[in-house]
């Protein structure tokens, strides 16, 4: 299994405008069935995920799972991480300029407690 080059965090509605605009840098996007690199979330996506996610809660937006009596958007980040409801897609970029895309119910997360 090959290593990516460096990760993106990206919104489920961006999907198409990001695939289009890295289209036109010479990036490939690889297919799902061509896949290299391991399923499973790294502890650097994790953190990028909860970050940019906890963000996101904190400016308001709407949570993906029950919040009662939970006001820490990073516990409400991780929260939706473990209930597979982050509508987010891991982008890994690899060395050939090209590109795999993973949604994170695609991806096996184990817990880092």
């Amino acid at each position: 299994m090959s290593t990516p080059n460096s990760i993106d965090v990206i919104p489920l509605q961006d999907v198409e405008k990001t695939s289009s605009a890295a289209s036109t840098k010479s990036k490939r996007k690889i297919p799902k069935e061509e896949r290299t690199t391991t399923p499973y979330l790294t502890k650097f996506e994790r953190a990028r995920v909860l970050g940019a996610r906890a963000l996101q809660l904190s400016m308001n937006a709407k949570a993906m799972v029950d919040t009662t009596g939970i006001s820490d958007p990073l516990i409400i980040a991780d929260k939706e991480l473990q209930e597979r409801k982050v509508p987010m897609i891991i982008r890994r970029f690899l060395p050939d300029d090209t590109y795999e895309d993973w949604e994170l119910d695609e991806l096996i997360v184990e817990s880092f407690r």
